[in-house]
This record gives structure tokens, C-alpha cells and sequence, in this order.
């Protein structure tokens, strides 16, 4: 792994749940010295009535909450438009899409929506997208 690691909701969600392969990823990472990125969006989308709160915060604590710009969301109604994509359904993930893209390097995303996140970013070959 290189670059930076890159969790959307699920990614996080599973984070804040300690979830076993989500930990491998989050440890590895820090073992390496990278950054684990995610978009001031995704708590939004994450958040249920389940979710311990603590938990949340100490997780999100950890992790580098990259802000939603007016640039980001152009970048990422972009996105929407290059994939043939639109509505609430992709917003989130275009924003976080838009966000990674920012860094230089090569990034890995841990989502549950692969299909969706690996269209939005099918121009882009420095991202990797891993199930979670």
C-alpha cells in the first residue's frame, strides 16, 4: 500500500465498529506512515441510530476529515457528469471521490460500493477500490 487510504462511510462505519479486515487495513496504513483520508461528508452518511457516538468521534479523531469546498463539489458534480452519473445517490461518493483526487499519489478506498466508486474514478488510474 502507497499513497493513502481512503474510507467512505461503510469504510468508516466498519472502523468505528473495530471490524477485523477494516483494523488490518487502518494498522497497515499506519505502520506505513500514510494517511487515512475521509470527506467531511461521509459521517453524514455513516451515522445510524446503532453507531456509538464515542466510538465515532475517537475514530474520526484519527483520521484527516478532508472539508467540502465550493472546488470540491464542482470536482465532484464533474465526476457525476464524466461517469454519466447524478443524484443523491452518487453525491456522496463523488465528493469523496473528489477529495482523494486531491492528494498526490496513489490511494486506496475501502467501500462497499465499489461499482459505484470505481466508476466515478475509471479515468483515474492511481486509485484502487477494495471491498469492505
Amino acid at each position: 500500500m502507497s499513497g493513502a487510504l481512503i474510507l467512505d462511510s461503510e469504510g468508516l462505519a466498519k472502523a468505528v465498529q473495530r471490524d477485523c479486515e477494516v483494523h488490518e487495513w487502518l494498522t497497515g496504513a499506519r505502520d506505513a506512515g500514510l494517511p487515512v483520508i475521509t470527506s467531511a461528508a461521509v459521517p453524514v452518511e455513516a451515522i445510524h441510530p446503532r453507531i456509538n457516538d464515542a466510538a465515532l468521534k475517537w475514530t474520526l479523531s484519527r483520521l484527516r476529515v478532508e472539508p467540502v469546498t465550493p472546488a470540491l463539489a464542482q470536482s465532484a458534480a464533474a465526476l457525476l457528469r464524466a461517469a454519466g452519473l447524478h443524484g443523491h445517490k452518487y453525491a456522496i461518493d463523488a465528493m469523496l471521490c473528489a477529495t482523494v483526487l486531491s492528494p498526490s499519489g496513489r490511494v486506496t478506498i475501502l467501500t462497499s460500493d465499489v461499482e459505484d466508486i470505481a466508476t466515478l474514478t475509471a479515468d483515474h488510474p492511481r486509485v484502487t477500490v477494495e471491498k469492505v
